[in-house]
């Protein structure tokens, strides 16, 4: 397999709206964005992994704990975008095939969710994008607009993604006998699918959901959803972190 076939990109900005300076937040000796990048270490499907930021102050973080890193500019828009600068600008991905789109508030994510999309990719040529999904068996989730909800066709491909309870059915209770997936953020692309998506005009339901994977979908295009055993607990705001730490009492 030749080198970076197959790469790894977290995209971390310095100043997020919810949660400002959350990369270089401290967690027991070490800041955010280390333990989500030697997390991800532990792939066994990544040729390499890299940081990218638009923040000297994260950049020299990186190099200090010996992150593969590089530079983006302030003008990305989203996180996918900050990840397609970083591959097409740096001569070191010319012949990357697959990137991996880590969250870089996301330290707890499984190496074998990123595996598993990677793997899902590969096997499935008609998709230009997978990522993956979590049984839902709360109620409390299912109605929370902060969780994103998908349903998926037989062949394992994203019918929609919702902020809403999906399936609804028609009183809008949660059925215990029914299945329902929350969707967390990774993604892997197609390199020649991320380099064109930022082309792609917004959508209707990508603005009416907030949710960049719809344009995706309205465009139409494939994505893979794989159903994955193990959540990840994504730090959007202090509350999070705290929580974080209340799951992770050895870290």
């Amino acid at each position: 397999m030749p080198k970076n076939n197959i790469v790894g990109v977290i995209p971390a900005r310095l100043q997020s709206k919810r949660f400002p300076r959350k990369m270089l937040v401290d967690i027991n000796g070490k800041p955010l964005i280390q333990h989500t990048y030697e997390n991800a270490l532990s792939s066994k499907k990544l040729d390499t992994l890299v940081i990218a930021t638009e923040s000297k102050e994260i950049y020299d973080c990186a190099k200090q704990f010996g992150a593969n890193v590089v530079m983006t500019s302030f003008d990305c828009l989203s996180g996918t975008d900050r990840v397609a600068e970083a591959i097409e600008n740096n001569p070191e991905f010319a012949h990357t095939k697959i990137v991996v789109n880590i969250q870089g508030d996301e330290p707890n994510l499984a190496s074998s969710t990123i595996d598993s999309v990677v793997q899902a990719l590969e096997d499935d040529e008609n998709a230009e994008v997978s990522t993956a999904c979590v049984k839902i068996d709360s109620a409390k989730d299912l109605h929370n607009a902060s969780v994103v909800k998908c349903t998926i066709n037989l062949n394992g491909q994203a019918l929609y993604f919702s902020r809403a309870m999906i399936p609804h059915g028609k009183t809008g209770e949660f059925k215990s006998e029914l299945v329902y997936y929350k969707h967390f953020g990774i993604y892997c692309f197609r390199k020649d699918f991320l380099l064109k998506y930022g082309s792609l005009p917004s959508t209707p339901l990508q603005l009416a959901e907030d949710l960049e994977q719809l344009k995706i979908l309205e465009h139409g295009y494939h994505i893979h959803v794989v159903e994955v055993e193990t959540d990840s607990i994504g730090i959007d705001t202090p509350e999070d972190l705290k929580k974080f730490l209340q799951s992770r009492p050895n870290l």
